[in-house]
């Protein structure tokens, strides 16, 4: 006669890839004592890309929810314990966790293990070897992280002081041995520019972490931005949140840089260190536009249920410019050292969303219709809005629009998204004195503002392009001659 017997199984936080270490939990939608079943969906993690639910891979009972809502964890760490029953003869009882000893234990070794990744993510093509680690499990749960992050965000934007970083006793790293970090945390070191033999580590066992990187990044670069600090423009684009390490010391409020926000912030700095920015600017009369507009929302001939706004002109005018000038639609191969022009146009959408600035993009933009556009341009704000976007769907964008006009501002210095050559500011639309037909009227008049990386894109090329999109803006009949 066979006994059930029931075993522990532990579900880590997946591996997320493209260079993702770790998930804060937003929210359980389980509890100890809960049943489980292969493939329910057991909690939802924001990773620095999107918000992902994350399905149980296995059978059984909740045994233990190892951190609570709001908590930040590494990559490869226990998050769930599950009961799962099996057959008393099948093998020998699991051993309790605390005393699994520090190398892998038989059991593990017998049975491959199903590996866990997130929704909308692959598992890795290839293995990977890994050093022995002790049985406890660092998590980064409580860790400031965002202090030493958000440091080179804050210099982008303006001066600000820095807290210097103190590193506590370690053990150090023998004369001549590879420095001890993550792939991650070495990738992160090249983009930075650190040698990682300078980097004083204070990981368990002399690894170096992400925060020493960051903290040796911003002591290398302070003197650099106090002798020349970035201009107070580039703030347009700049996560509002970072500004508030500089509040005065009563009733201070400390907001833990993570998630999307902190992603945003990385990338902003990268790409305003990386990329010399040019920007140029154009008023132009929209009157006809915003009247093409109002006749397209009346008629409802794009569709019953699709939304026109003037954004979706802007965005048709812009893939016009971008089909007579492709130059416009390139990306930076730093290792080849070539300009590589895209031929197929992914439209990027700024968009503000309560966990940061996202910016999806809408693939194979330049081959919609009109029609085709509105929707598509419907379904990406309205998913933004709803958090969930896709990893896939923030990926492979070529060139970006930023409405800045929703807020009020007439216009800005955009940061180019990492990666792209141009990014086009759409600023308010405002009613203004203009000369028309020799008369001086009043008008519907926006500013337009195009940033574009000089080394890829020459001040003629983006002249024209601005100028075309002016054109297209302020008679819309264009659209159908030039397209």
């Amino acid at each position: 006669m066979t006994t059930e017997v029931r075993s522990l199984r532990e579900f880590k936080m997946p591996d997320v890839g493209e260079g993702l270490t770790e998930a804060e939990i937003l929210s359980w939608f389980v509890k100890p004592g809960d049943t489980v079943t292969d493939g329910q969906v057991v909690c939802e993690v924001e990773t620095a890309k999107a918000a992902v639910e994350l399905p149980i891979p296995f059978n059984g009972v909740v045994e233990k929810l190892h951190f609570p809502e709001g908590t930040t964890v590494d990559v490869g760490t226990v998050i769930i314990s599950v009961a799962v029953a099996g057959e008393a003869g099948a093998a020998a009882p699991a051993a309790p966790v605390a005393a699994v000893p520090a190398a892998p234990a038989p059991a593990e070794e017998a049975e491959p293990e199903r590996r866990e990744v997130l929704v909308g993510y692959g598992p890795r093509t290839g293995g990977s070897t890994r050093r022995a680690r002790r049985t406890t499990t660092t998590v980064t749960a409580a860790k400031p992280a965002a202090v030493p992050v958000a440091a080179p965000a804050a210099a982008s934007v303006a001066p600000a002081p820095v807290a210097p970083a103190a590193p506590a006793p370690v053990a150090e790293v023998p004369a001549g041995d590879r420095p001890l970090a993550k792939p991650p945390v070495r990738k992160l070191a090249k983009d930075l520019g650190v040698d990682l033999r300078a980097v004083t580590p204070t990981g368990r066992d002399g690894v170096i972490t992400r925060e020493d990187v960051h903290a040796y990044a911003t002591a290398q670069a302070a003197p650099a931005a106090a002798a020349a600090p970035a201009p107070v423009a580039e703030a347009v684009v700049a996560e509002p949140v970072v500004a508030s390490a500089a509040a005065p010391a009563t009733g201070d409020v400390r907001v833990p840089i993570k998630g999307v926000r902190k992603a945003t912030a990385q990338a902003m700095v990268a790409s305003a260190f990386t990329a010399p920015h040019v920007t140029e600017f154009v008023q132009v009369d929209v009157t006809r536009t915003m009247k093409f507009v109002r006749r397209l929302k009346e008629s409802g001939e794009l569709g019953r249920d699709v939304r026109v706004s003037p954004l979706l002109l802007v965005a048709r005018a812009l893939l016009t410019a971008v089909k007579r000038h492709p130059e416009i639609n390139a990306q930076w191969d730093e290792a080849a050292q070539e300009i590589v022009i895209r031929g197929q146009v992914n439209l990027g959408i700024a968009a503000a969303t309560p966990r940061g600035l996202i910016v999806p993009n809408i693939k194979d933009a330049g081959s919609k219709t009109l029609s085709g556009l509105a929707v598509s341009l419907g379904e990406l704000v309205e998913t933004a809005r709803q958090g969930k976007t896709s990893p896939a769907d923030m990926q492979g964008g070529t060139i970006t629009i930023t409405n800045v006009g929703v807020f009020g501002v007439d216009t800005g210095t955009p940061i180019l998204n990492p990666g792209e050559a141009a990014i086009l500011a759409f600023g308010a639309v405002r009613e203004l004195p203009w000369v028309h037909k020799g008369k001086v009227v009043p008008r519907q008049v926006t500013t337009l503002a195009l940033s574009f990386d000089h080394r890829l894109v020459d001040g003629e090329l983006g002249s024209k392009v601005l100028a075309d999109v002016a054109a297209l803006l302020e008679r819309p009949k264009r659209l159908i001659t030039w397209g």
